[in-house]
C-alpha cells in the first residue's frame, strides 16, 4: 500500500492562514462577547470549543465558526433579564434542536434560498462588516488612518508579488512591531478588554432545569438555533462559490448543534460560522480543515500563554484587513447584473441588502425567501384552456398549466361554463400538474357544479392519487384508464 506524501505546501498555507484568521477573531468574538453583557472570555472560548469542533466534523473544510454578532443579539435581552446561566441553557438546546435539523436532513432546504437572496446577503454583510469597524475610530487620532490605509495597500499589493505568506499576516506582524517598537499612540486588542485567562472546563449551568427554565429558555433556544444555522449555512454557499469541496449543510448542522450545545456545558457563549472569518482564511490560502483548525486552537493558546503579545497588536491593523475583506464579499458583479435581472429578483436582491444592514440577517433571508416563493407563485398561477367539440357533441376542456392554491380560483370561476355546456363534458388534465388539496377541492367543486346540473363529467388523465382525494359522487362522473403516475402533495 503506497502511503501518500504529505503535501507541506498546503499544509504550510493553512497554518499561516489559521493564523491570520485567529488574529482577527479576537477582536470580532471579544466585541460580540461585550455587546451581549459577558466576559470577553466567553467569546474566546466559543471561538476555541466551536471553532474547534465545526472545524474536525463540519460540512465545509476552511470555514471558521465563534461567537457571533447576529447569536449576540438574540440572547443579550435573556442575558440582562435572568443571567448567564439561563443563556447557557438556551445554548444546550439550540445546540440539540440544531443536531435534530441535522438529523433529519433538514439542513438542505437552504437550497430554497434563492440567487438573488444570497447576493443581497453577501452585500448587505459586506456593508455590515464595513459598518462594525467605524466604532474603533472614535477619539482616535491620525495613526489609526495611516495604519488602516498601510494594511490595505499590503494586502491588495503584496499578493500579488507572492502568496507565500498571507498578507494578512504580514501586516499585523510588521506593523505591530513597529506600533511597539515606537509605542505608537493607538488603540490596541487590549484596550477592548481582558483577554487572558484559563482553559475552560465543564460546569452544569447554575440555573435549576424546570418547566420555568424551560417556558423562558425554549423561546430563545430556537430563535438561537435557527439563526444560527441560517448564517452556517449561507456560509458555506458563499464558501462554495468561492472553490474547493463543495460544503454539506446537514454534517454542518450536526456540528454546530454539538459544538453549541459544548460551549453551553463549558460556560461558552452560543455561536455560528462566521462569513467574514472564513473568507479571510480561505483567501489567504486555508482550504483543509487544518487552517480552521488552527484557528481554534491559536485563540486559546492566545488566552492561557501569550494574551500580552496579542494585546499589543493595534486594532488599525484589523479594521484594515476587516476592510478589504468587506470589499472581497461584496458581490461586485450584481451591480452590473441588477439591470439585466427581472423586477421581482431586482427587489429581492435590494431589499435583503437593505434588511441586512438595517435589522438582522435572518429575517432578511426569510424574508427573501418568502417574497420569492410569492414571485413563483405569482407567475406560475396561470392555468390555461382550450376547448373542442366531438362529433357526439361531447365538449372537451384541455388544460394546461399547474393547479394548486394560487391557481385554484381561476381554475373554478374563469374557465368553465357550465350553464351552457352540453350534457356530457370531458376536463382533461395530461398537461396540467395537480399540485396541492387547495387543487383537488378546486377540482371536486367544478365537478360537483356539473353534477348538480345533471350533465355528465368524465376526468381524463387525472392521477390515481388525485381520484382518492376527491369526494365527488361516481354517479355522473368518470375516470379514463390512461392516468399519470403522480403523487398530490397534500396539506402543505
Amino acid at each position: 500500500m503506497k502511503i501518500p506524501r504529505p503535501n507541506f505546501i498546503q499544509t504550510k498555507n493553512d497554518i499561516l492562514a489559521g493564523m491570520v484568521a485567529s488574529f482577527v477573531m479576537v477582536p470580532e468574538v471579544v466585541g460580540f462577547a461585550l455587546v451581549a453583557g459577558f466576559n470577553p472570555i466567553m467569546g474566546l472560548w466559543t471561538a476555541f470549543i466551536l471553532g474547534l469542533i465545526t472545524a474536525l466534523i463540519g460540512g465545509k473544510p476552511g470555514a471558521v465558526s465563534g461567537a457571533a454578532g447576529s447569536m449576540a443579539v438574540v440572547i443579550v435581552g435573556l442575558a440582562i433579564s435572568h443571567g448567564v446561566g439561563y443563556v447557557l441553557w438556551a445554548g444546550v438546546f439550540a445546540g440539540i434542536f440544531q443536531i435534530l435539523i441535522g438529523v433529519f436532513k433538514l439542513g438542505k432546504f437552504i437550497r430554497f434560498v434563492p440567487q438573488p437572496a444570497i447576493f443581497g446577503f453577501v452585500n448587505g454583510l459586506a456593508i455590515v462588516i464595513a459598518m462594525s469597524q467605524l466604532q474603533f475610530f472614535k477619539s482616535e487620532g491620525a495613526i489609526i488612518y495611516i495604519l488602516v490605509g498601510i494594511t490595505m495597500l499590503i494586502m491588495f499589493v503584496l499578493p500579488k508579488f507572492t502568496k507565500a505568506i498571507p498578507a494578512g499576516l504580514v501586516a499585523i506582524i510588521g506593523l505591530g512591531t513597529l506600533s511597539y517598537t515606537l509605542h505608537l499612540d493607538t488603540k490596541l486588542v487590549s484596550d477592548l478588554g481582558n483577554i487572558s485567562g484559563t482553559l475552560p472546563h465543564f460546569s452544569i449551568p447554575h440555573v435549576p432545569l424546570n418547566w420555568e427554565t424551560l417556558k423562558i429558555i425554549l423561546p430563545y433556544s430556537i430563535i438561537l438555533a435557527l439563526v444560527g444555522l441560517i448564517e452556517s449555512l449561507l456560509t458555506l454557499s458563499v464558501l462554495d462559490e468561492i472553490g474547493g469541496e463543495r460544503g454539506d449543510g446537514n454534517k454542518e448542522c450536526i456540528a454546530q448543534g454539538i459544538g453549541n450545545t459544548t460551549c453551553g456545558f463549558f460556560g461558552a457563549m452560543s455561536g455560528c460560522a462566521m462569513i467574514g472569518q472564513s473568507i479571510i482564511n480561505t483567501a489567504s490560502g486555508g482550504t483543509t480543515r487544518l487552517s480552521s483548525v488552527t484557528t481554534s486552537i491559536l485563540i486559546i493558546l492566545f488566552v492561557v500563554s501569550i494574551p500580552g503579545i496579542i494585546g499589543e497588536i493595534p486594532i488599525g491593523v484589523l479594521v484594515g484587513i476587516m476592510f478589504m475583506v468587506s470589499i472581497k464579499t461584496f458581490e461586485w458583479a450584481s451591480l452590473s447584473r441588477i439591470k439585466s435581472m427581472s423586477k421581482p429578483d431586482a427587489f429581492i436582491l435590494i431589499a435583503v441588502t437593505l434588511i441586512t444592514i438595517f435589522a438582522d440577517l435572518a429575517i432578511a433571508v426569510i424574508v427573501g425567501v418568502i417574497i420569492s416563493a410569492l414571485v413563483f407563485a405569482y407567475q406560475q398561477a396561470k392555468i390555461k384552456s382550450s376547448t373542442k367539440i366531438e362529433k357526439d357533441g361531447t365538449k372537451i376542456y384541455e388544460l394546461e398549466g399547474p393547479l394548486f392554491f394560487g391557481s385554484s380560483s381561476d381554475f373554478i370561476n374563469d374557465i368553465f361554463n357550465v350553464n351552457t355546456d352540453p350534457k356530457n363534458v370531458i376536463i382533461d388534465f395530461s398537461k396540467t400538474r395537480v399540485m396541492d388539496s387547495s387543487g383537488i377541492e378546486a377540482i371536486d367543486k367544478i365537478t360537483k357544479k356539473y353534477l348538480q346540473a345533471e350533465k355528465s363529467v368524465k376526468l381524463r388523465h387525472l392521477s390515481d392519487d388525485c381520484k382518492k382525494a376527491l369526494q365527488i359522487s361516481k354517479k355522473f362522473c368518470t375516470y379514463e384508464l390512461d392516468d399519470p403516475n403522480y403523487k398530490v402533495a397534500r396539506d402543505l
